[in-house]
């Protein structure tokens, strides 16, 4: 059987697809003949890396995915995990950086709103989103327009679906400048006995094309997503998808609609590579085949080709296989709902993924091996080499400590991001407890009396980059701590390895580096992981971005009447400092921002002592003895006791008289397993002896009193001061 070759296949249109001369052949090899056009972007949608992890796969296969609350883990449109009741929840996190860079407001907004169709295709209804975003140096001449156009897209799509945005990050470095990073996070509830998975079973069932329209909007996206940005960048503009949160709206209600029928057995929502991964994955899971016939997809465009539709990464848009005698119910509920509703094709029985176009068989292709045979690389990587160690002793002390306190929560990194969250809904759904600028986002579990989730996402770049081992494990403590000082069990997270080009072994280093330590340290913790998503290539003209595994987390809370938070003290509460002395300065914002260096290594992650002191500091909370609570990052504890102060609008008088180290490590140092607890004057001693008794470092630190954070003669600043520098930055910034 000839199949038409329309455009003839040259050297120089293998190479624009991403696929390399030995992937070419391997596909030569696989069909024993030269591709279609539309075949050659089907294997570009398939092979490139952004759809099928081929440098990291090797790698990802090494961490934790399972655990006795994990229903489903990675593999799936969005990872499953059980929070009693006959309830679970379902969550993922993915990136759309280089959509965002070159369209700043669409590529954010398609952004949320693939993450949120990864969580309703499961069968969940979504409850919290939240983003992590790292822009460029604020005196760069893009990121103004950068931060402007991201933060109005993930508020513009968010607010309109009606998901209330719960928590995120959001930081500045020159790494970024030419390549910033912007990872969606969803989470959504469901019954443990309604979850809709992708797999297709059955041969010669309805494969059925749910939602909007097929347009020409992101042709190639995951292809561009999979390369390294030149200054060619403009051009690629069209990869772009354009997102419509009122259509995906309609959408999630339908679809929930739908699956109550009865008439969904396999569902699959088109994100990267649109049609194509969809099908494939559909088909291929279930060890089916697929044909499909082009001619009845809905489309918005005249004269679309066949390459355009299998590419086209349109939003709002599903793949079902659906029960034949519920059709006509199907199909009602979605006429209902203003989408379209068409069969497109069907299952097979021989393992074949057929496009029909126009009357012509446009591809014939393998299809287990269209996915499970894209290569698959043990990539050359080299371990990077340990910063030399940087005693205290060695680093300078601030000539005016609450000057440097000042400049610190003032700074571009640790000024208050309200700015940000104040363009988002925050409260939509009437079931957040905790707004941004916590530790964690803290959502009620609805028609439960007292259940809630916490959501948290964090990672430390400069860490990663200084050890990326350490920066791996710390990326998943930090997470885990800001669950934990909530007061909530800490259940799964999921993961976004944001790294440079993998094909230069140093940066191939980083990525392998920190799977290790994140492996590591979600065994140490129970925190398996449940989904994520790989970004690499985040390259321009050759400069890697920071290297940035971002983990989120999701943790349980029986009971929200219990949960902690940072801005909760009480006039004459006892502050107590959970954890050991602060003595490590290397890689910290102290040396950054104050003495304008990055040298020594990241903090050392002990895991025991992170389990230890977490689950005490949990203890106390749910057993109702902590009034304030907050985990010790980045700036240490003089940013955490102002952090705490600004939050209750309430002064601190603390002292460290019995000073074990220098006072610019105890205030500034960054050692990890730490938090900053408030309990009532009188609970104060019994709270310090179950602290010993369990083997648990602590402090005295003082007690909330007056107006102003004051630290032994050290420091002596105005809360109300404080705040004025904190609250500042952003605003001014973006004026």
């Amino acid at each position: 059987m000839t199949i038409p070759n329309s455009i003839a296949i040259t050297p120089e249109l293998v190479a624009s697809h991403g696929l390399k001369p030995d992937e070419y052949q391997r596909i030569l090899d696989l069909i024993g003949r030269e591709p279609t056009f539309t075949e050659l972007g089907i294997f570009s949608a398939m092979w490139n890396e952004h759809c099928s992890y081929k440098s990291s796969k090797r790698w990802l296969r090494t961490l934790p995915t399972k655990g006795p609350r994990v229903i489903q883990g990675p593999g799936e449109n969005a990872g499953v995990v059980d929070i009693d009741d006959g309830d679970c929840v379902v969550f993922k996190m993915e990136s759309h950086n280089h959509p965002s860079y070159i369209e700043p407001y669409q590529g954010a907004a398609t952004g949320v709103g693939g993450i949120l169709r990864d969580v309703f295709t499961m069968g969940a209804r979504p409850i919290a989103a939240m983003n992590a975003l790292r822009f460029g140096a604020p005196d760069h001449p893009k990121t103004k327009h950068l931060v402007s156009g991201v933060v109005a897209g993930v508020g513009g799509y968010g607010n309109s679906f009606g998901v209330p945005t719960v928590g995120g990050e959001v930081e500045f470095d020159p790494r970024y400048n030419g390549n910033i990073l912007v990872n969606a996070f969803a989470a959504g509830l469901a019954r443990t006995d309604g979850i809709f998975y992708s797999k297709a079973e059955g041969v010669g069932l309805p494969v059925v094309y749910l939602g909007a329209k097929t347009g020409r909007d992101g042709v190639g996206g995951a292809t561009m997503a999979s390369a390294e940005f030149d200054e060619s960048i403009e051009e690629k503009r069209p990869t772009v998808q354009v997102g419509d949160p009122f259509t995906e709206k309609c959408l999630l209600e339908a679809c929930l609609e739908l699956m109550a029928t009865g008439a969904v057995i396999a569902i699959q929502d088109m994100g990267a590579a649109g049609l194509t991964c969809s099908a494939v994955e559909m088909g291929a899971k279930g060890d089916l085949g697929i044909e499909l016939d082009l001619d009845k997809v809905p489309v918005r465009e005249e004269r679309m080709t066949a390459y355009e539709m299998m590419l086209s990464e349109s939003q709002e848009r599903m793949l079902m296989v659906l029960k034949p005698e519920k059709e006509e119910e199907a199909k009602a509920i979605f006429v209902k709902w203003g989408l379209d509703f068409a069969i497109v094709g069907k299952t097979t029985d021989d393992l074949r993924f057929r496009i029909l176009h126009q009357g012509e068989e446009v591809a014939n292709l393998p299809i287990k091996e269209l996915g499970d045979q894209a290569p698959e690389y043990d990539r050359p990587w080299v371990q990077s080499n340990g910063r030399q160690p940087l005693p205290a002793s060695k680093v300078a002390a601030p000539a005016n400590y609450g000057e440097a306190l000042l400049k610190l929560v003032g700074s571009a990194n640790q000024s208050s991001r309200r700015w940000v969250w104040e363009q988002y809904d925050t409260l939509i759904q009437g079931n957040s407890l905790q707004r941004p600028g916590g530790d964690a986002g803290v959502v009620r579990v609805e028609n439960h009396p007292s259940k809630a989730l916490a959501f948290s996402s964090d990672v430390t770049p400069r860490y990663v980059e200084a050890d990326p081992f350490e920066g791996g494990k710390q990326a998943v403590a930090e997470c885990w701590r800001n669950l934990v000082a909530t007061g909530a069990e800490p259940l799964a997270a999921t993961d976004n390895l944001n790294f440079g080009n993998p094909e230069k072994p140093e940066i191939m280093g980083q990525l392998v580096g920190a799977i290790k330590g994140i492996g590591e340290a979600c065994k140490a913790l129970d925190f398996p992981i449940v989904s994520g998503n790989v970004s690499l290539y985040n390259e321009t003209n050759g400069i890697a971005i920071l290297p940035t595994p971002t983990i989120a987390g999701v943790g349980l809370l029986p009971d929200w009447q219990k949960m902690a938070k940072i801005g909760s003290a009480r006039d004459g509460d006892r502050l107590i400092m959970i954890g050991t002395d602060g003595s490590h300065l290397g890689a910290s914002v102290y040396l950054r921002d104050i003495l304008d260096t990055i040298e020594g290594p990241p903090p050392q992650v002990d895991l025991a002592a992170e389990r230890r002191n977490g689950d005490f500091v949990r203890s106390l909370i749910r057993n109702g003895q902590v009034t304030a609570c907050h985990d010790i990052s980045s700036g240490g504890l003089a940013i955490a006791l102002a952090e705490m102060a600004m939050a209750s609008a309430k002064g601190m008088k603390i002292s460290l008289s019995e000073q074990r180290g220098a006072a610019h490590a105890l205030l500034f140092g960054e050692d990890q397993a730490r938090y900053v607890i408030a309990v009532p004057a009188d609970l104060a001693n019994f709270v310090q002896a179950s602290a010993e008794s369990a083997g648990v470092p602590f402090r005295p630190l003082g007690a909330v009193a007056g107006r102003e954070l004051v630290v032994d003669d050290l420091i002596n600043v105005a809360v109300e001061d404080l705040a004025k520098a904190h609250e500042s930055w952003f605003p001014t910034f973006m004026a």
